[in-house]
């Protein structure tokens, strides 16, 4: 059946999954549904060619790591469907998005809501740092700054194979402070590999604040096309400039889309928490249900009902 959604509905609906999981289960990762939704939910649900999933909508567990004695093994990536030459690939570099990555796979149809609620359990494939093996994931990213790398080096791969697909990233701000992508993008750059597509989500925040508290990194727009790659800066709210920046001419050149967003965007208490919002873990219980009330109101559904 055709998905009728809107682009607007998906993202809407990315973040009502994650405030409802860290309302029940006390914390989450709400400030990167509150930045990224847009940019994944414009992803899975225009952007990208992928066809249908290969793997049970509903994940198995985790079935153990590659290995001559284990022939069954397989990434997650069947959820985003066959690795054919024709289909686009993509790699979420900052795996602690993972829980709104799973949310967003539900929103478009490619994993069952209950594969969200296996999150971060014993035995679960669904990890809280999504892994290889997690839902959506196709190399284990969890080492900030080496998703482009792997990508720049598939990327390159499929061309020289004629693949038409293209292979995008899906990045975090924090990763402009590893010097391995400065080199990805040097090396894209220089062996023109023009089918490497990345966007990057630009919150200003990571895991121990502010990024400029912990290592100011400048005009970074500037810095990637010092670097040789066509980087775009955009609103990362605003679905209409996603739409024209990947339309922008970049031949010979990777592309990179700085989306710059809110991280309480459409959760405006979140502000109180300002700048450690990397995972919101509530203080105490009335803090739990005023920002329940307060969010769900945000987001124009019922408070999450957790006393159970």
């Amino acid at each position: 059946m055709r998905n009728v959604k809107s682009t607007e509905d998906v993202a809407l609906g990315i973040r009502k999954r994650v405030f409802e999981h860290t309302i029940r289960n006390n914390g989450g990762y709400l400030s990167q549904a509150c930045s990224a939704a847009e940019q994944l939910a414009w992803l899975y649900h225009e952007e990208l060619n992928l066809g249908a999933p290969t793997l049970p909508m509903i994940p198995k567990p985790f079935g153990g790591v590659p290995s001559a004695s284990n022939p069954d093994y397989h990434t997650g990536a069947g959820y985003n469907g066959p690795a054919t030459p024709e289909h686009d690939r993509l790699f979420i570099a900052p795996a602690h998005y993972a829980l709104v990555a799973y949310a967003t796979l539900v929103e478009v149809g490619r994993m069952a809501p209950e594969g969200l609620e296996m999150f971060n359990q014993d035995g679960s494939s669904v990890e809280m740092i999504g892994a290889e093996h997690s839902p959506g994931m196709e190399v284990h990213n969890g080492t900030l700054g080496i998703g482009l790398s792997t990508a720049a080096g598939l990327a390159y791969g499929r061309r020289r194979r004629g693949d038409t697909g293209r292979t995008w990233v899906f990045m975090s701000d924090g990763e402009v402070q590893e010097g391995q992508t400065w080199e990805a993008v040097q090396a894209a750059a220089f062996h023109r590999i023009d089918n490497l597509c990345a966007i990057m989500d630009v919150n200003d925040q990571q895991c121990d604040g502010a990024m400029d508290s912990v290592m100011e990194v400048g005009d970074i727009r500037r810095k990637f096309i010092e670097f040789g790659a066509h980087c775009v800066e955009i609103d990362g709210h605003d679905l209409d400039a996603m739409r024209a920046a990947v339309q922008e001419p970049h031949e010979g050149k990777p592309l990179i889309i700085l989306a710059r967003t809110s991280p309480f965007h459409a959760m405006p208490i979140l502000q109180e928490r300002f700048p450690r919002l990397h995972y919101v873990r509530f203080k105490s219980e009335e803090e739990r249900a005023r920002m329940n009330v307060s969010i769900a109101d945000a987001l124009g559904v019922d408070p999450v009902d957790y006393a159970h």
